[in-house]
């Protein structure tokens, strides 16, 4: 079983050796990089053209009476202006290839980052809340567009800027380039000392906006319990407590780039002006011309907005580092639960339904290791065999269920479906061949048609129809507005929670599965639609196995046994009539129901 990279390990790393953690993703477009990097070459070039245009200009086209040569100068306007067309399509070029590979990139990334979440089992959500996924899918993301599609071209860009300008430099005048080098230099320090305090403050202030969004995530999800408690100003306070913290935290990481960026600036600028000075005095004297000082000038300027740009582009990276950060420990995380190497497969389906086994299986969930859900539980039910699983809360039922989907593994024992361990099937086949209808109906920001589709993604119209009609839910879809096309609104707020749980029903029946668990289906009905959907049941059951999770026993005295579960063990067995002649605990609960205290 692979385990999750430590976070700390993580973290450790440079800024480089995390931006590593995107090669995946970069490497099949390479072709595009190439057609971006040479419109990005294209473009350098002109621009460091330019400058000595302008020194041809002022030096063939001017003396010192005025205009000397007017031929020249033609000549040099339309050179520059040839240089200024080359550079005008390399640029529209380079930023159409960038901004296309920072979509594309962005897209695959987010692709592959809630691929990988939806394949975790139920463990990992245990410690994870959805808001914090979320802000990774989206602000993460958008950080690392920010850099792919800009910020690594730009940097590149003003790299050759500024390889090329200090080159010309040194061309046009030595000592000159020799005395501004060695002042640049000392500008490194400052710029590397406060980078790696902006990609600090960068990780906390991405940390600070993922927790907000997770607690917004959760409050908007339970609006009906924020409401019916008045609790809105507080849960207001709360999330405004969170944004004024990440504010707070984004504030100290633009207030240590402010200052990268005005460290940088005036270092740079102070010793080019310094350096200018000195060129000046070179003119004065004459061992320099007017136009070598001019393109000195302009190639001091190109290499001083290079450094600008590299420590403005070198913020951007660093906020792209803690991104990356957190995104490649998201998808360094491996789910437990995994389908095998080579998974066995299923026996053809039986006619009656699938057969279960059970052998000494124990459990307890990972973040409770002290109490055990379940302990040696052993049973067999046979195909076609209708058995329900009482006991009070805290029994074990809800649990039994998710092992049998293998939402988790136990610690011992072993589940057997059809004669076959579920270890060794593929998850697909296992949970292909088991449906379920929870007490805690899920419905989707969908059509209703949609919602009932969602048991098998094939399924015709008609099928669809006809798996509503099973569940008593037909009449009601057919009422809605649209009927089958109406829209049921986020979690199916617009439908009451009986209606819900049909819907629920029939996406189950729909799938047609050989074992059918069943976790109180009918808990949210009223009366007369529970005889509906109780009817429609009996009728569902028939060619397949269904167990059922019923807190109230009087929807299951006619299954063909009953299990009784008292703290994770297996206490009691039998048909409803010998379970309350036996005098245990299924009698206690039956007493409680069908004759409580007055």
């Amino acid at each position: 079983m692979n385990t999750p990279a430590p976070a700390e390990e993580v973290r450790r790393k440079s800024s480089i050796a995390t931006l590593k953690g995107l090669l995946p993703f970069l490497r099949p477009y390479g072709r595009q990089f190439a057609w971006a990097a040479l419109a990005l070459l294209v473009a350098a070039g002109a621009t460091l053209a330019i400058p000595y245009a302008f020194k041809q200009m002022i030096d063939l086209g001017f003396g010192a009476s005025g205009v000397s040569n007017p031929q020249a100068v033609d000549r040099a306007f339309i050179a520059l202006f040839g240089v200024a067309c080359v550079l005008a399509m390399a640029t529209a070029a380079r930023f159409y290839a960038v901004s296309w590979l920072g979509e594309r990139v962005t897209a695959d990334i987010r692709n592959a980052v809630y691929r990988h979440v939806v394949m975790q089992s139920p463990q990992f959500f245990e410690v994870t809340r959805t808001g914090e996924v979320l802000s990774r899918l989206t602000t993460d993301t958008t950080l690392i567009q920010s850099v792919v599609g800009t910020s690594i071209s730009m940097a590149v860009r003003n790299s050759l800027l500024f390889i090329g300008g200090l080159a010309m430099m040194f061309v046009t005048s030595v000592k000159l380039s020799s005395v501004i080098l060695v002042l640049l230099v000392a500008t490194i320090l400052p710029i590397i000392a406060f980078g790696r305090r902006v990609r600090r403050l960068s990780r906390d202030s991405q940390d600070r906006v993922a927790d907000a969004s997770a607690m917004a995530g959760e409050v908007l999800n339970a609006m009906n319990i924020v409401q019916a408690y008045t609790h809105e100003r507080i849960e207001a306070n709360r999330f405004g407590s969170a944004v004024e913290q990440a504010f707070a935290t984004a504030i100290r990481r633009i207030r240590a780039r402010s200052l990268l960026t005005v460290v940088a600036i005036l270092l740079v600028f102070g010793s080019i002006v310094f350096v200018l000075w000195m060129g000046a005095h070179a003119v004065v004297q004459g061992t320099m011309t007017g136009g070598e000082l001019g393109q000195f000038i302009l190639y001091s300027a190109i290499v001083a907005g290079s450094i600008g740009a590299l420590a403005e582009t070198l913020g951007e990276v660093q906020r792209a580092a803690g991104a990356t950060e957190r995104l490649m420990e998201l998808l360094a995380v491996r789910s437990p639960i995994q389908s095998p190497a080579q998974p066995r497969p299923l026996p053809a389906r039986s006619a009656k339904g699938a057969a279960l086994a059970l052998r000494d299986v124990s459990f307890h969930y990972p973040s409770r290791p002290q109490s055990p859900s379940l302990s040696g539980l052993t049973l067999d039910i046979a195909p076609g065999e209708t058995v329900a699983v009482v006991g009070p809360s805290g029994a074990g039922k809800t649990t039994l269920f998710q092992l049998l989907l293998r939402f988790y593994d136990p610690q011992c024992g072993s589940i057997q479906l059809d004669g076959v361990e579920i270890r060794d099937l593929a998850l697909e086949d296992l949970r292909g061949a088991i449906g379920v209808v929870p007490q805690d109906t899920v419905i989707f920001a969908a059509s209703a048609l949609d919602n009932i589709r969602y048991g098998r993604a094939n399924a015709t119209d008609g099928e669809c129809v006809a798996a509503a009609k099973l569940a008593a839910a037909h009449e009601f879809i057919d009422k809605l507005p649209d009927g089958y096309r109406s829209f049921l609104g986020e979690r199916g707020v617009r439908l009451s929670g009986g209606q819900r749980q049909r819907i629920a029903i029939a996406r189950s029946l729909l799938k047609n599965p050989p074992l059918l668990l069943l976790d109180e289906a009918t808990s949210a009905l009223d009366a007369e639609s529970e005889r509906l959907v109780q009817s429609a049941l009996e009728a569902a059951v028939a060619g397949r196995t269904t167990l059922v999770i019923a807190h109230r026993l009087a929807t299951v005295q006619r299954a063909d046994r009953i299990l009784v579960l008292d703290n994770g063990r297996l206490v009691e067995t039998g048909t409803h009539a010998s379970l309350v002649a036996q005098g245990g605990v299924y009698a206690s609960l039956a007493a409680l129901q069908f004759h409580p205290a007055s």
